[in-house]
């Protein structure tokens, strides 16, 4: 819990100390960038990337809020995501400056559904009703990339955490368009001040959209045969992103198949952590994160706690890092060569070591153990 605290902590900073791009020579560092419209502001990791990334917000924001309840960063980092947003497609960045990325649709996603939490955690209805109208405009973003006879989206924008595969009407995209869909209904209803109110016109069509994504998703990506998800129409891989979003998002249709999903994420379990299919060979805390909630969700509370010891137990107690905050990944034997071939150049020094998108236990201990 403390290490997933400290590490959001320690990702927490001023404006003016971005990571500057272009990116200082090999063996120097030069953090003087600005990092968004206002500060301080919640960064990915506390030496790299040093920049606002929606996705993994959507891990470390519940970690601020039980820990220290400064949700200050999280405003200034969402507003701006919102500030830089295209005035007329409505499309969001993928990262924040001065790194500036565009073309993921996913974190795109994680940006409104940052929206919903930041509002659940703080009630701040007069900064939700500043930004609503780019809210509405992204969400309208995606609608637009939906098929309309099956209703699931198409997933164009195809960066994402790391993940292979993506892309085209795959489970994961899908699973998080959900999540906006149903956390836009729950917003659209609360800024509605009356029964007239074209907010719960709102609320009503995303409902109804989320309804139809359910079905559609059940029916496409569902293997009753494995009792998992499937990563797209065309493979049976069943990955673990995709499937723990489908329990913690209320896209399964029972206890049952929430019960055999999460017993099917367990098979992807080695020695350290899971090892995600859709990244083979990695082990990725991010993901797991969302994968603890899973498994407390569908009643398998001996499961997540397990599945904590062996994954966050390791990061806190190899001598391959610093034993206090928490690493971004790792391979399935425990080497810090994440995304060696995958990105990273085959340098283990660029793995960080202080990752809030690994901070999962700390809001899960506080939700589903304790209680709150």
């Amino acid at each position: 819990w403390y290490a997933g605290a400290y590490t959001v902590q320690t990702n927490t900073v001023a404006l003016n100390t971005g990571r500057e791009v272009p990116f200082a020579p090999r063996g120097s560092w030069a953090n003087n960038a600005t990092l968004g419209i206002a500060g301080p502001i919640i960064v990915d990791g506390a030496k790299r990337d040093r920049a606002v990334w929606p996705g993994d917000m959507g891990i470390a924001v519940p970690t601020q809020f039980v820990s220290t309840n400064d949700l200050l960063p999280t405003r200034n980092a969402l507003s701006t995501m919102f500030a830089a947003i295209n005035p007329i497609t409505g499309a969001l960045p993928e990262s924040g400056p001065p790194l500036n990325q565009m073309g993921s649709d996913t974190y795109h996603m994680w940006t409104l559904i940052g929206t919903y939490n930041y509002f659940l955690f703080s009630g701040d209805t007069p900064w939700l009703e500043s930004v609503w109208a780019n809210y509405t405009k992204a969400v309208a973003f995606l609608e637009n990339k939906v098929n309309t006879t099956t209703g699931l989206i198409d997933i164009t924008g195809l960066r994402d955490w790391a993940r292979l595969g993506g892309g085209g009407y795959n489970a994961e995209g899908n699973a998080i368009y959900y999540k906006v869909l149903t956390t836009a209904t729950s917003l659209a209803t609360s800024l509605a001040t009356s029964l007239s109110h074209p907010n719960l016109s709102l609320a009503t069509h995303w409902s109804t959209a989320a309804q139809t994504l359910k079905t559609a998703f059940n029916a496409e990506f569902y293997l009753p045969s494995r009792g998992m998800y499937r990563d797209n129409t065309s493979t049976t891989l069943c990955p673990q992103d995709a499937n723990s979003f489908a329990v913690l998002f209320n896209l399964t249709t029972s206890e049952e198949m929430a019960g055999r999903v999460s017993e099917g994420l367990e098979g992807n379990w080695g020695e350290v952590g899971p090892v995600a299919p859709e990244l083979p060979g990695t082990v990725s805390p991010f993901i797991s994160g969302f994968e603890l909630q899973a498994h407390f969700e569908s009643g398998n509370d001996a499961r997540a706690l397990e599945l904590l010891r062996r994954t966050w137990g390791y990061m806190l107690y190899t001598n391959l890092s610093v034993q206090s905050t928490l690493l971004e990944g790792y391979t399935a034997n425990g080497s810090l060569s994440y995304r060696s071939t995958d990105g990273y150049n085959h340098d283990p020094a660029y793995t960080s070591h202080s990752h809030g998108w690994s901070s999962g236990p700390t809001s899960a201990l506080t939700f589903y153990v304790l209680g709150l």
